[in-house]
């Protein structure tokens, strides 16, 4: 089949029962595959096959799987990689976050034996670019082109995720992400542009977001729906004099009945500690709370929560998604869930991708969850779609048949997925 008419998947790997099942199922996704099994063949063919996306075992004989991903960047790799091998998940998640810091696209990882659904959950963040794109690898010049033009074309749009309660099995507030609506390209997520930016086209995005948010947000309270407000914001934009009273601003339009809530990445390095301080210790005084995001991958985790005035910790989706399947995983959502209990914060999940998973967040203490299982983001006609669907956001319970035996004490009951 022609490369123009269906997106080509390399494997490596030397597995070739791996390589079958992956074939049948990537098909059914849209991709046609093909195969190599040394790396160096990658190397050799990547101009010519352009592959929208890269599945690499780490453990090829020859060849560390890390030194892979830097010739990958090196040779100004587009597409998209995704781990598949049977080594430590320790080593797998380094492995990944290497990627990501050498500029890759990094879709989330899989164990072997992988499961199908598990497929389909790493390939949402598959950006696919066409090929004319894919052909200029490594010139990133026209792409900033683009996002000025953007900008003023105001192209970046608003997502939100719903994030529930896990007490209350409401909805009771939304995550806001941007996304690109490029004219050519598709909807963008951030991956894709958000390295490429000026700090000074950073903020002006943002202030283009939060006017958008205080849009919408007037629909949803005329739909009668009341939902507090999360916006990621960098540690630059943090210590940027601006940022106060543009926030100031937002969170008079939501009401300050509802939290504006801050999420500040934990594995961001901030340039001024204290003067960042001073800045989180203004928007608490003005009604905002402030959330650090991807908890436990950083680390100053614990100096952040005793310097900054925290009223929320979001778990990293990489320990959330291994809940199940990894002891130890579980053991540092449940300290951190305890933790926040003893600090009196809210804790939420992120990057919930199985409804069973729920339950033993609740038993830990986490206080929310938002994640793909629950729902995805969505603009904010689908969003108030959802909202009115749900009566007083409250979540409907599956069908008996997918529906986990509780006892009369357990949480939670929200077991819908919302596309």
């Amino acid at each position: 089949m022609p490369m123009d008419e269906a997106p080509l998947a390399v494997v490596v790997d030397t597995d070739l029962d791996v390589v079958v099942a992956l074939s049948l199922h990537l098909r059914t996704l849209g991709l046609e595959t093909h195969h190599l099994e040394q790396p160096c063949e990658l190397l050799a063919c990547l101009s010519r096959l352009r592959p929208r996306l890269v599945i690499l075992d780490l453990e090829i004989d020859g060849e560390e799987g890390i030194d892979i991903l830097r010739h990958l960047a090196e040779a100004g790799y587009r597409g998209a990689v995704m781990l598949l091998s049977g080594v430590n998940p320790k080593v797998m998640r380094i492995a990944e976050r290497m990627g990501r810091t050498l500029g890759l696209l990094m879709l989330d990882s899989l164990s072997k034996p992988y499961r199908l659904d598990g497929l389909r959950d790493s390939l949402e963040g598959l950006q696919m670019p066409p090929h004319d794109v894919m052909s200029r690898q490594g010139d990133q010049g026209w792409e900033r082109e683009e996002i000025k033009r953007a900008l003023a074309d105001e192209e970046f749009q608003v997502h939100y995720q719903p994030q529930f309660d896990l007490g209350s099995q409401d909805v009771s507030g939304v995550e806001v992400l941007v996304r690109w609506q490029h004219p050519r390209l598709g909807l963008l997520w951030p991956s894709r542009f958000l390295h490429l930016m000026t700090l000074e086209q950073s903020r002006l995005m943002t202030r283009q977001i939060v006017t958008q948010v205080a849009l919408d947000a007037r629909r949803w309270q005329a739909a009668g729906h009341q939902l507090s407000v999360s916006i990621n914001v960098s540690p630059n934009e943090l210590i940027h004099g601006e940022l106060v009273p543009l926030m100031d601003e937002l969170q008079r339009s939501l009401g300050r009945r509802l939290p504006l809530v801050l999420e500040i990445t934990e594995s961001d390095a901030m340039q001024d500690e204290l003067l960042g301080s001073e800045i989180a210790a203004r928007l608490h005084l003005l009604g905002m709370e402030l959330s650090v995001d991807d908890f436990g991958i950083g680390f100053s985790s614990l100096a952040r929560l005793q310097l900054l005035p925290i009223s929320e910790v979001k778990i990293d989706r990489g320990f959330v998604r291994h809940l199940d399947d990894n002891p130890q995983d579980a053991a540092i959502v449940e300290a951190v869930a305890l933790l926040g209990q003893r600090l009196g914060i809210r804790v939420v999940a992120e990057g919930v991708e199985s409804l069973e998973s729920l339950i033993r967040l609740s038993r830990f203490g986490c206080t929310h969850a938002q994640g793909f299982a629950l729902a995805k983001p969505m603009p904010v006609d689908r969003l108030i779609d959802l909202l009115a669907s749900l009566g007083s956001h409250q979540a409907p319970s599956v069908q008996r048949d997918r529906r986990p035996a509780l006892g009369r004490h357990d949480r939670p009951r929200l077991v819908s997925t919302y596309q």
